[in-house]
């Protein structure tokens, strides 16, 4: 007896799946388009892997896009899926296009449906992936940052303590330059209270801004060292001969940015600092605003702050400070050198050329 069996293998050879996913700790919501219809969304465990075979298993054969919003899981999705052949986005989520309603209905379902419609449309633009040893690079000098701003809490709560007990600083410690020397923490280990809780606590506070204090020379060992190294420290030495940008300024701007073969433009690379005005324009009216919210807030502020450097040093930053100030606000004149400042890093970068100071005339 002749039997036939019939066959049950399918293909979606030729296809695009699109896939949007919105990253939990412990699980995912994945929402599933095909070029033209919302296919599903569905709840899994946080694992690409759980993903994969769902994806290959359900869609055989198709060529799968994912897209995922930048957040507190990093890049390792994005590193993971690559592995197994999928192309993955990691999109700022600011950048997602959102209905109104959307925003008035937000679950986590519409979101990774949102997603990847989104992805589907061509509408969204991934953020730059940086390298493993980039990655570990750049924490190590973001650490460095959260540390010395601890530190300055620290300091801040024993100074606290002292003029809430009026206790008046002697003669050689009289100015704020000659704070939190070893003279200055072992004068502050003889002030005495009325009462042993109150002297316990004192010393508690400075204790543990002694601690800080070794933790922050620990780390800014580390970058120094790590600033020694390549890839960084040509391009370290080429950074520190602009006035204003110190050795960690520089390690911020390197490890921040990775390459600056990025950035086409300088105003690209200032939209990536965040050193662009908002705008408001309809019909033939234009207002310009300040300057955006977005952008790395571990580098506008580090440029802010080397640009206030760099006009006690560069003459030319110097007179266009001056000049601004004239028609605005010193803060707002600021960043104008700031960006004047981002233009000097990108020529110092791109063409791994010095610095020269120029002299007014």
């Amino acid at each position: 007896m002749l039997t036939m069996e019939q066959s049950t293998k399918f293909s979606f050879k030729g296809e695009k799946i699109f896939v949007g996913i919105d990253t939990h700790k412990k699980n995912w919501k994945v929402g599933v388009y095909h070029s033209d219809i919302a296919l599903k969304s569905f709840t899994q465990e946080a694992n690409p892997d759980i993903l994969v075979n769902y994806l290959n298993r359900n869609y055989p054969g198709a060529e799968f896009h994912c897209a995922y919003e930048a957040g507190f899981c990093g890049f390792w999705i994005q590193k993971h899926l690559a592995q197994r052949g999928i192309n993955c986005l990691v999109v700022n989520p600011a950048d997602v296009p959102t209905s109104h309603k959307d925003k008035e209905f937000k679950t986590d379902p519409r979101d990774c449906l949102k997603i990847a419609r989104a992805l589907r449309s061509n509408l969204l633009e991934p953020v730059y992936i940086p390298t493993d040893e980039g990655i570990e690079s750049r924490h190590l000098v973001r650490l460095l940052h959260d540390i010395s701003k601890n530190y300055t809490r620290q300091k801040n709560k024993v100074k606290a303590k002292l003029n809430f007990y009026g206790i008046e600083y002697p003669q050689e410690y009289s100015s704020d330059n000659n704070h939190w020397s070893k003279g200055f923490y072992d004068w502050l280990r003889t002030i005495k209270l009325k009462s042993e809780q109150g002297n316990w606590t004192l010393q508690f506070y400075i204790e543990e801004c002694l601690k800080v204090k070794e933790l922050k020379k620990q780390a800014t060992k580390k970058v120094r060292e790590l600033a020694k190294k390549e890839p960084y420290k040509m391009f370290v030495d080429l950074l520190r001969t602009i006035p204003g940008i110190g050795l960690v300024t520089a390690m911020k701007i390197l490890t921040e940015i990775e390459s600056i073969k990025r950035f086409s433009t300088l105003d690209k690379f200032c939209g990536y600092i965040g050193l662009i005005p908002t705008s408001n324009s309809s019909g033939e009216k234009e207002r310009i605003g300040n300057i955006t919210t977005r952008g790395n807030k571990f580098l506008k502020g580090a440029i802010v702050e080397s640009a206030w450097m760099a006009i006690r040093h560069d003459p030319a930053l110097l007179r266009s400070y001056l000049q601004l100030k004239t028609r605005m606000d010193e803060n707002k004149a600021i960043i104008r050198i700031a960006r004047k400042l981002v233009a000097r890093i990108m020529y110092v970068l791109v063409n791994e050329k010095p610095y020269q100071v120029r002299k007014c005339a």
